[in-house]
């Protein structure tokens, strides 16, 4: 890869995993299983067994999509890192991927990350009870008119936007019949669509507060380092330099929105032209395609593709 060029690299969150996402992967490089066998015996069952079989409805509770996510795009990224000498100029993931991005710039350690991923999955969880909150995505709409719709209709009940992935493309979180009435308001407004996805947790919304403060026991037993590489964090697409901003802005990242338009932007003011996105899929890259037409976007899945990335 052209040493003149600037480089991100990014790393996907909840809704990137899928079966045998490692399957690729493991193919150039047996060893990595290493990775995964440290976090299994962290996390007291087989992760690798789950990523690779399956079954579907298990590598999808939140608890468990979170260490799968994280290892798998850890291990996307030391295989990058073996093969190239790549040192990127900025990282930054969404949402879980901010974690990824944590450990990739050694603020935390891989043992760390995993135990805490595997945590936050499981206080997201118990916050709220299944059935009572919800997430939707909407579709064609300006961010003011999104927000001001779901202060319209949100009553005594919570709903917001949640994450701001790409332009006419947001994601709201909240109670599951307020998040059903910003479904209608923002037909009503002139949305292309608006639809519920398939999450058992609303992420990024003030519901995730008690999550928050439970997780925020295990965030303050961690000790966290200086970043080797800058990370922007999802709070407010900016990097942090100390530890204590670090762990806040991991805090209210659970209950305030993603800002990805932002980051993304903030990546291009930085000179950069081109991003890796390491991890499972390619929803960053749609993603960031929508925001900034100028970026050459390579993802990493298999040989071939990491060979395109390297090269």
């Amino acid at each position: 890869m052209s040493s003149d060029s600037k480089i991100a690299v990014v790393f996907p969150g909840q809704g990137s995993q899928s079966i045998g996402m490692m399957n690729g992967l493991l193919e150039i490089k047996p060893d990595i299983k290493n990775i995964f066998d440290t976090a299994s015996e962290i996390l007291s069952y087989d992760l690798l067994e789950i990523i690779t079989s399956g079954p579907e409805d298990k590598l999808n509770q939140t608890e468990i999509t979170q260490p799968a996510l994280l290892s798998t795009a850890y291990a996307t990224w030391l295989i990058l890192k073996e093969q190239s000498e790549l040192t990127p100029t900025v990282l930054a993931g969404h949402s879980l991927g901010e974690y990824t991005a944590l450990l990739c710039a050694n603020v935390i350690t891989f043992e760390d990350a995993v135990a805490l991923v595997s945590e936050r999955g499981k206080c997201m969880q118990q916050a709220v009870p299944s059935g009572v909150g919800a997430m939707a995505a909407i579709l064609g709409l300006d961010d003011e008119i999104v927000t001001q719709v779901c202060k319209d209709v949100s009553g005594d009940e919570i709903v917001s936007a949640a994450n701001f992935n790409s332009p006419g493309q947001i994601v709201i979180a909240g109670h599951k019949q307020a998040v059903d009435r910003a479904i209608d308001g923002a037909k009503e407004a002139g949305a292309k669509r608006a639809m519920l996805l398939p999450v058992s947790v609303p992420s990024h919304c003030m519901l995730m507060k008690e999550a928050a403060d439970e997780f925020k026991i295990s965030l303050n037993k961690v000790n966290f380092n200086d970043a080797d590489i800058p990370v922007l964090q999802n709070v407010d697409a900016k990097t942090k330099s100390s530890s204590a901003e670090i762990k806040t802005a991991l805090l209210e990242q659970l209950y305030k929105p993603v800002r990805w338009v932002d980051s993304v932007n903030n990546i291009r003011s930085m000179g950069v032209t081109r991003i890796i996105e390491c991890g499972p899929g390619k929803v960053l890259s749609g993603l960031i395609k929508r925001i900034e037409r100028s970026f050459e976007l390579f993802s990493i899945q298999d040989e071939t593709s990491l060979k395109n990335a390297i090269e």
